[in-house]
C-alpha cells in the first residue's frame, strides 16, 4: 500500500514537473518537437540568371506564406542554396542539402546544364526532383530519370502554337530568326520554326549571337529586310538591348518583331520603354491575365513586392503549389519518397496561370498564351491575344513519333529556303 501510495506521489509530481517545464519554456516548446518538412530549393543567386533566381525565391516564400508556414501541423522549412550557375557547384549543393541538412525533396535549378549534372545524385538517392529547367527537351523524353518531374515546360513546347499563329492568323509568309546560339536558342526558335514550316511558311535566314556578345547591332544589321517577321529569342540585359537596337536597325515597323518565351517578360518589360510596344510573344503566363487565380496572385504578388510577376516569379509559385498540395495529400509525410512522388503525379490543379497537369513523362500540360505588349493606363503590360488551351510538349504529334525525331538543333529543322 505504501508503494502504492508513493508511486501516486511521484507520478503527481512528474505531472507537475512537466507542466512547470512547458510553462518556462513557452507555448512554443511543444511545437518546436515537430519536426520541420525540410524542402532543398537551388537557385542561380549570383550569377547572369540572378535577378531571375531571386524572382524564384520571393515566389517561393510567398508560397510557403499562402500555406501557412504549414502542412498537416509539420512546420515548412525550404533551404535555398546558390548554384552560381555552375553544374559542379550545383552539384555539391545538392550534396549537401541531401547529405547535411536532410532534405527528402529537391527544386530548382533553373538551368539546364546545372539540372543535368544534380539530377543523377538525386535519383540515385531516390529523392524527389521537382525541376523547373525548361530547357533541353529531352529532359523529359530520351534522357528522363525516374524521379525527375518538370513542372514547368519543354523549350519547344510554348513555341510550337506560336509557328502556327503566326502563319494562321498573323499572315506571315516570310520569317528570318536570330537568338542566343546556346541550347534553349535551339530549342525555342527550333519549336517556332517547325510549325511555322509545316503550316506553309518559310524561314528565310537564321541568325546565332554568342552569349559573349554585348553588341546585338552588327548581326541586326544582316538580317533580311525582305522578311515579314523577326522571331527572336533572349533574355535579362540581352532583351533589353535587343529591343532598343531593333529600333535602331529601323526593322520594327517594316517587320512584325516576335519573341519566345523570355523575351519580352515581365522580368524585362519592368526595365523597357515604349520600344517594346507591339512586339507579340508566346508564353505560359502573362501578369495581364484574366483569371481569377491570375488575378488574386498577381495582386497579392504586387502588394508584397510592388512588382508584376515575372515569368520565373510564377514557375516557382507554381512549382511549391504543386508540392505543397501532393504534402497535403499525404499528411505532411515528406518521408515517404515513392508515395510523395505519386501524389505528385496525379495532381491537377488550376496554378496562376491555368489548369495543371503531368503527362506519361512526367512534363506539365499547360495552356500557352499569344501576348502583344501594350501600354495600358502608362505601364507595360503582355495583353492576351490568344489562348492554346492543355498544350503538350509533343504538341499535335504522337508521342511516339515526336520522341523519335533529332532534337532541335542549329540544323533541326532543316532550313532549305535559308540564303
Amino acid at each position: 500500500m505504501f508503494r502504492e501510495k508513493r508511486g501516486n506521489a511521484w507520478a503527481v509530481m512528474l505531472l507537475i514537473g512537466v507542466f512547470s517545464m512547458v510553462f518556462l519554456l513557452g507555448p512554443g516548446y511543444a511545437t518546436a518537437q515537430v519536426k520541420p518538412i525540410k524542402v532543398g530549393y537551388l537557385a542561380p543567386r549570383t550569377g547572369p540568371a540572378a535577378s531571375n533566381a531571386k524572382d524564384m525565391v520571393d515566389a517561393m516564400t510567398m508560397t510557403v506564406d499562402e500555406f501557412g508556414g504549414k502542412i498537416a501541423g509539420r512546420p515548412i522549412q525550404v533551404i535555398v542554396e546558390d548554384t552560381e550557375g555552375k553544374p559542379a557547384v550545383g552539384l555539391v549543393k545538392a550534396r549537401k542539402l541531401v547529405i547535411e541538412d536532410g532534405c527528402k525533396v529537391i527544386a530548382g535549378p533553373l538551368l539546364g546544364h546545372v539540372n543535368n549534372a544534380v539530377s543523377p545524385f538525386l535519383n540515385e538517392q531516390k529523392i524527389p526532383f521537382l525541376t523547373n529547367a525548361a530547357s533541353p527537351a529531352d529532359l523529359t523524353l530520351q534522357n528522363l530519370t525516374p524521379w525527375m518531374i518538370r513542372t514547368v515546360f519543354s523549350g519547344p513546347q510554348l513555341s510550337h502554337p506560336f509557328g502556327e499563329y503566326a502563319y494562321k492568323v498573323m499572315g506571315l509568309r516570310r520569317v528570318a530568326t536570330i537568338s542566343l546560339d546556346y541550347a534553349f536558342g535551339y530549342d525555342v526558335v527550333g519549336g517556332f520554326c517547325k510549325t511555322f514550316q509545316d503550316a506553309g511558311g518559310k524561314v528565310i535566314q537564321k541568325t546565332w549571337t554568342p552569349l559573349t556578345a554585348l553588341d546585338l547591332a552588327p548581326y541586326l544589321a544582316q538580317v533580311d529586310k525582305s522578311a515579314d517577321a523577326l522571331f527572336s529569342l533572349y533574355w535579362g540585359s540581352f532583351s533589353l538591348r535587343f529591343v532598343k537596337q531593333v529600333v535602331e536597325a529601323g526593322l520594327k515597323g517594316k517587320m512584325a518583331i516576335l519573341g519566345g518565351v523570355t523575351t519580352v517578360d515581365e522580368h524585362c518589360l519592368r526595365n523597357m520603354g515604349d520600344e517594346a510596344i507591339g512586339i507579340v510573344s508566346s508564353c505560359n503566363w502573362s501578369a495581364a491575365l484574366d483569371t481569377p487565380e491570375a488575378k488574386a496572385y498577381v495582386t497579392a504578388y504586387r502588394k508584397r513586392y510592388n512588382l508584376d510577376p515575372s515569368y520565373y516569379s510564377e514557375m516557382s509559385y507554381s512549382l511549391f503549389k504543386w508540392l505543397f498540395l501532393a504534402l497535403q495529400k499525404v499528411d505532411g509525410n515528406v518521408e515517404d519518397s515513392e508515395k510523395l512522388f505519386k501524389a505528385i503525379l496525379s495532381l491537377k490543379f488550376n496554378g496562376a496561370r491555368g489548369p495543371l497537369e503531368l503527362d506519361n513523362y512526367r512534363n506539365a500540360n499547360q495552356n500557352v498564351y499569344i501576348r502583344r505588349v501594350d501600354k495600358v493606363g502608362g505601364k507595360l503590360q503582355n495583353t492576351v491575344l490568344h489562348t492554346y488551351p492543355n498544350v503538350k510538349q509533343n504538341w499535335i504529334w504522337p508521342m511516339e513519333e515526336y520522341i523519335k525525331r533529332p532534337e532541335y538543333s542549329r540544323d533541326y529543322p532543316p532550313c532549305p529556303d535559308c540564303k
